[in-house]
């Protein structure tokens, strides 16, 4: 299925009423055909509701239902322009901009639709980077008092990892993860995660990732002996400098540490399709990560995720 607007003209006119919004939905989660959630039969028809009634079994299933859009009580079709207006905003939507986009009762429904938008921006099973990977770490965080560098209190360390372009220099894919220290013991599982075995790691000489050869990598350590101000990780420090000015820029840096791993995917996210020429695809590809996604709690949105683990 490759059915998606290209314009938000197309947008409108493709997803007028809810009940085409209810037909693209059961085509994104059930695209060889309706499956009833409970016998796994195929055989149903539609109710005068929107719902499937299963022939076997009489079980009623929403298209709705265990997904991220489960339970709402506004319109779909206000959901599509909600994809549509986080999916073409160059820089990333804020919740008071989506609100009075959107025409929302409230900025807690804005900050709580993109949120739950954001969950649904990393598809599991993604690939691991593979090639030459520059990794380093960054800190973010407001200003505040405390000491710098890789012990800085106050803020969250962030390990930037770009894969280098197998095409010729520049900026490939890029993962990102908030770790609770520099230490081995944080760095190398988070590295595993993202990065593919036989892999080649650069980095500077942190004690941090010595280990990496013992777990399959080739290691590429660049010189310790560094001139003053070279830039020796210019694929990593170049992403770190994009993120904390979209954080500052679109976000005014008011990202709460909790909620730091959404606006990490996000950007990851856009970064990594920074080149799509078509909106309407992204569009579409947010949609599909959606109803694949379980339904998202409120109280689970306001909590966010718990600091990772100092070993």
């Amino acid at each position: 299925m490759n059915d998606y607007p290209r314009t938000v003209l197309e947008l409108r006119e493709q997803f007028r009423d809810e009940a085409a919004c209810r037909r693209y939905l059961a085509q994104l989660r059930w695209p060889a055909g309706f499956v009833c959630p409970r016998c796994q039969s195929p055989e149903a028809w539609l109710t005068a509701r929107g719902l499937y009634h299963c022939r076997r079994c009489a079980h009623q299933a929403s298209v709705t239902a265990g997904t991220l859009f489960a339970d709402t009580n506004l319109p779909l079709r206000l959901w599509f322009e909600a994809v549509w207006h986080v999916t073409n905003q160059k820089y990333g939507a804020s919740a008071l901009g989506m609100q009075r986009i959107l025409g929302l009762g409230s900025y807690h429904t804005a900050w709580n639709w993109l949120h739950k938008l954001r969950r649904a921006m990393v598809r599991p099973g993604r690939d691991r980077l593979a090639g030459v990977v520059e990794t380093d770490e960054i800190y973010v965080g407001g200003p505040r008092s405390g000491k710098r560098g890789r012990g800085a209190a106050g803020k969250s360390l962030v390990l930037v990892m770009v894969q280098e372009n197998p095409q010729g220099q520049g900026l490939g894919r890029i993962r990102l993860t908030r770790v609770a220290d520099a230490s081995a013991a944080s760095l190398e599982p988070a590295v595993e995660r993202a990065v593919g075995p036989g892999s080649t790691v650069r980095t500077d000489d942190w004690s941090g990732y010595r280990g990496l050869k013992a777990l399959g990598y080739g290691h590429d350590v660049v010189r310790a002996e560094a001139i003053v101000g070279e830039n020796l990780l210019p694929l990593a420090n170049r992403v770190a400098a994009l993120l904390k000015r979209w954080l500052l820029g679109t976000h005014q840096g008011a990202v709460r540490p909790a909620h730091l791993d959404y606006y990490l995917d996000e950007f990851t996210f856009r970064f990594n399709r920074r080149t799509s020429r078509s909106r309407g695809l992204l569009f579409y590809r947010l949609l599909e990560q959606a109803v694949a996604l379980a339904p998202v709690s409120t109280r689970s949105l306001v909590g966010g995720r718990e600091r990772p683990h100092q070993p």
